[in-house]
């Protein structure tokens, strides 16, 4: 039995002497620079996307445009101010709100 061991141990010594020393800085780097390329793909570009869009629809708000704010009031754009909208949300009731609370324009709706 000790004779296995005392040939096992060179037979490995050698084998580790003829390794390199370390992985490479390549293969160490690449699944680190795989992860971030995939999170880039996936999270941030969809996000900028999203953001321009929302940027470009806040800049060409136009009177008569019917829309949502984030708390969930419609209504229609009776005024523009550089960073203020005037909302009508019923017959003579309006208000004054930021144009960054703007959700979003509403949909059309179809009447039959």
């Amino acid at each position: 039995m000790i004779a296995i061991f005392s040939i096992t141990v060179p037979a490995l010594s050698a084998l580790q002497a003829s390794s390199p020393s370390g992985p490479s800085l390549v293969g160490g780097l690449l699944p680190i620079i795989l992860i971030v390329a995939i999170f880039y793909f996936l999270m941030i570009m969809p996000a900028q996307r999203r953001q321009k869009k929302a940027t470009e629809m806040l800049k060409n708000l136009k009177n008569g445009d019917k829309v949502v704010t984030n708390g969930g009031i419609y209504g229609t754009i009776v005024g523009l101010e550089d960073d203020a909208i005037q909302l009508r949300i019923a017959e003579q009731v309006k208000i004054k709100i930021s144009r960054g609370a703007i959700a979003g324009l509403q949909a059309e709706s179809k009447e039959s």
